[in-house]
């Protein structure tokens, strides 16, 4: 599997990097955080981490760290406008339940 981008996503993250001179791409994981236990984090990826696993789409590169590899891989990384902000959205094929805010998200694993 990956983590991808959609055309909007990728034009965001490709403009993001090259505001940013030392940015590699995108880091994108997960955080303990909210009602259902995980959140999805993004940010400016500026350097490699041991354990990191890289996907490239078209010249642009995701980090994912290793523990969080397991909980996003296979999600789609949307942009988009939600009332006034505009704000990164995921679809992940690992969350099985979110929390009503739509903050965090759940796994099967977490049920077990």
């Amino acid at each position: 599997m990956a983590v991808t981008l959609t055309p909007v996503a990728f034009a965001r993250v490709q403009k993001f990097v090259a505001q940013s001179p030392d940015a590699l791409g995108l880091r994108f994981g997960v955080t303990r955080t909210g009602c259902s236990g995980w959140g999805h984090i993004t940010d400016l990826a500026r350097d490699q981490r041991a354990g990191d696993t890289v996907f490239e789409q078209d010249g642009v590169r995701i980090y994912v760290d290793a523990e969080s590899l397991a909980l996003v891989d296979g999600t789609e990384i949307d942009f988009g406008k939600q009332g006034l902000s505009e704000t990164f959205t995921f679809r992940n094929p690992n969350a099985t339940a979110e929390c009503g805010c739509g903050e965090s998200f759940t796994t099967a694993a977490d049920k077990a």
